[in-house]
C-alpha cells in the first residue's frame, strides 16, 4: 500500500491544470499543462489509493487495469516498474490517460464518501515518463510464424489487435481507407484533447515491432474480401462504426447542414498537413454555430468551432439536464448518470437541455442555405414497453438562428461496404458485425472495436481488440 493514511492527510483530489482559456484559445495544443513525475502533487495523490481488499477501480475499467499496484509504485518513485505494471494490461495508456471518460475513477472505493484518486492523470504521467525516460521501446518477436494476419482499419481496436498478433510473430498489415494511420483517433479527436504527435510515436513504435500500414486502400473497393483472404491467414474488421444516426426532419437538406465528424475530421487534416485550409463549407469562422447532440463529439464540436473564430455556439441536447450528484437510484459503484461539462464547454457557448428540432428553416434571401432552426422543449412520454421518446410540448417553439449546424447525434453502425457480403459477414439490424462470444463472424473473419460491440469508448475499443486477438491466435496456433 503506497500510503496508509494518504487518504486521510493529503486533502483531496487534485486534477491536472488546464491552460487558461483565453489562451488555449489561440492554438491547437493540449488544453491541460504538461504532466511530468517531477510534480510532487502526482505521487500525494498515488498515496491516496487505499489498495481496497476488492479494488473495484479494475471492474470499473474494461481492460482491468491494476490501478492499486501502480500507484504505489509512483509513490515509491519506482517509475520504471509503474511503467511496466501498466503495460500488463494497457497497449495504450497515452491515449486512455488523455481521453477515457474514468469509469475506474467512478468506481473507486474512495469515491463513497470523498472524491476519488485522480487515476486517470497518473496513468498519463507514467505513460508520459515512459518517453521521456527512454523506455518506450519495440518488441520484437523472436521468430516468425509463417502466418499473415489483415486488419481493416486502423483505430483503437485495429492497433491494439495488430500489436498482440505481432507480438506474438505473425505478420500484420492493417489496412487504413485514410492517407494516414490512427481512425478515430486521428480524425475524430482533436489536437487539444489528442494531439497527434502522441499518436505519431506510438505508430512509429507499431511500425519497429513490424507492423506493415497500408493507407489510402478500401477494402471491399480497391481490395476484393476474396483477395484479401486469400493472401492472409485471417482477417480482422475492426472499421468502427462511422455511419451517423440522421435527424429526419423538414430542411434536412439545406446546405449549412454537416455531420460533426467531418467537421472534426477537416480541421485535424489542416493541422496534420494533409489539406492547405479548411474548406470553407466546414469552416466555423464568422458564423453562428449550432451543435445538435451533447456527447464528446458534440463538446469536440464546441471547443473546434471557438478556434476557428465562431461568432456564437449553441449546443442542443434532447435528453433533460441530469443531476450534479448521484441519485438513490444510481449508487455507487455504478457510473455516475450526472452532469458532466468538458473543457470546451468552460469555453463558452449556450448549452440548452430537452431542445428538439423540429426543422431546418433556410434564410429569406437564399431558399437552398440554412438559415435557423424550429425548436421546441422536448418532453418524454412512456411507451408502453417500458421506455420513453421525447415529443414536442405544446406552445414551447423557438427560432435558433444558425449559419452552420453540426449533427453529433450518435452513429448507427457500420457504414455499407461490398466486403461484408464477400467475406460471408452479416450485419446486424442494429448495424453491428454479427459474430460470435469469441469475436469469429465467419471462417478466418474476425470482428472487434465499435464496427462489433457499438459506438463505446476508446478503451472499451483497445480491451475488445485485445480479447479478439486473443482469439485469433488460438485459431492460428490450431491451423498452424
Amino acid at each position: 500500500m503506497a500510503d496508509p493514511r494518504g487518504f486521510l492527510t493529503v486533502p483531496g483530489r487534485q486534477e491536472v491544470r488546464s491552460r487558461p482559456v483565453e489562451v488555449r484559445l489561440r492554438d491547437w495544443k493540449d488544453v491541460h499543462d504538461k504532466l511530468d513525475e517531477g510534480q510532487p502533487w502526482i505521487k500525494d495523490q498515488a498515496s491516496r489509493c487505499m489498495d481496497c481488499g476488492v479494488p473495484f477501480c479494475q471492474t470499473g475499467c474494461p481492460l482491468g487495469n491494476i490501478m492499486p499496484e501502480f500507484n504505489d509504485l509512483v509513490y515509491r518513485g519506482q517509475w520504471d516498474q509503474a511503467v511496466e505494471r501498466i503495460h500488463v494490461t494497457n497497449n495504450f495508456p497515452e491515449f486512455t490517460g488523455r481521453v477515457c471518460p474514468a469509469p475506474c475513477e467512478s468506481a473507486c472505493v474512495l469515491g463513497i464518501h470523498c472524491p476519488p484518486v485522480t487515476i486517470k492523470s497518473i496513468e498519463q504521467a507514467i505513460a508520459d515518463a515512459e518517453y521521456d525516460r527512454g523506455l518506450m521501446a519495440p518488441h520484437i518477436p523472436e521468430r516468425l510464424t509463417g502466418a499473415t494476419v489483415a486488419v481493416v482499419g486502423s483505430g483503437p481496436a485495429g492497433l491494439a489487435a495488430a500489436q498482440q498478433l505481432t507480438r506474438a510473430g505473425h505478420t500484420v498489415v492493417v489496412y487504413e481507407r485514410d492517407d494516414a494511420v490512427g481512425g478515430l483517433l486521428r480524425y475524430g479527436i482533436p489536437d487539444f484533447k489528442l494531439e497527434k504527435e502522441v499518436l505519431d510515436r506510438r505508430i512509429d513504435l507499431l511500425e519497429r515491432e513490424g507492423i506493415l500500414f497500408e493507407c489510402g486502400i478500401a477494402a471491399g473497393a480497391d481490395l476484393s474480401g476474396g483477395f484479401l483472404l486469400r493472401r492472409h491467414g485471417a482477417l480482422l474488421l475492426a472499421c468502427g462504426a462511422r455511419r451517423g444516426r440522421d435527424l429526419d426532419v423538414p430542411g434536412r437538406t439545406l446546405s449549412g447542414i454537416h455531420w460533426a465528424t467531418d467537421f472534426l475530421a477537416a480541421q485535424n487534416r489542416v493541422i496534420g498537413g494533409e489539406i492547405a485550409a479548411t474548406p470553407k463549407a466546414l469552416s466555423a469562422r464568422g458564423r453562428r454555430v449550432v451543435v445538435i447532440g451533447g456527447g464528446d463529439t458534440g463538446a469536440d464540436c464546441i471547443g473546434t468551432a471557438w478556434r476557428q473564430g465562431a461568432a456564437s455556439v449553441v449546443q442542443l441536447e434532447i435528453l433533460p439536464e441530469p443531476p450534479s450528484e448521484r441519485s438513490a437510484g444510481n449508487p455507487w459503484p455504478e457510473w455516475p448518470r450526472v452532469r458532466r461539462d468538458s473543457s470546451s464547454h468552460a469555453e463558452g457557448g449556450i448549452r440548452r437541455w430537452n431542445a428538439a428540432t423540429l426543422a431546418f428553416l433556410p434564410r429569406p434571401d437564399a431558399s437552398d442555405e440554412l438559415g435557423a432552426l424550429q425548436c421546441a422543449q422536448a418532453e418524454w412520454i412512456a411507451t408502453g414497453d417500458g421506455r420513453s421518446a421525447p415529443s414536442p410540448r405544446a406552445d414551447t417553439e423557438w427560432i435558433e438562428p444558425a449559419d452552420l449546424v453540426l449533427l453529433a447525434t450518435g452513429f448507427a453502425g457500420v457504414e455499407p461496404s461490398p466486403l461484408y457480403g464477400e467475406i460471408g459477414t452479416v450485419v446486424e439490424p442494429r448495424g453491428v458485425l454479427a459474430r460470435d462470444r469469441g469475436g469469429c463472424c465467419a471462417p478466418r473473419v474476425y470482428a472487434a472495436g465499435d464496427g462489433a460491440t457499438g459506438p463505446s469508448l476508446v478503451v472499451r475499443a483497445i480491451a475488445d481488440g485485445l480479447a479478439v486477438a486473443e482469439r485469433m491466435l488460438e485459431d492460428l496456433r490450431a491451423r498452424t
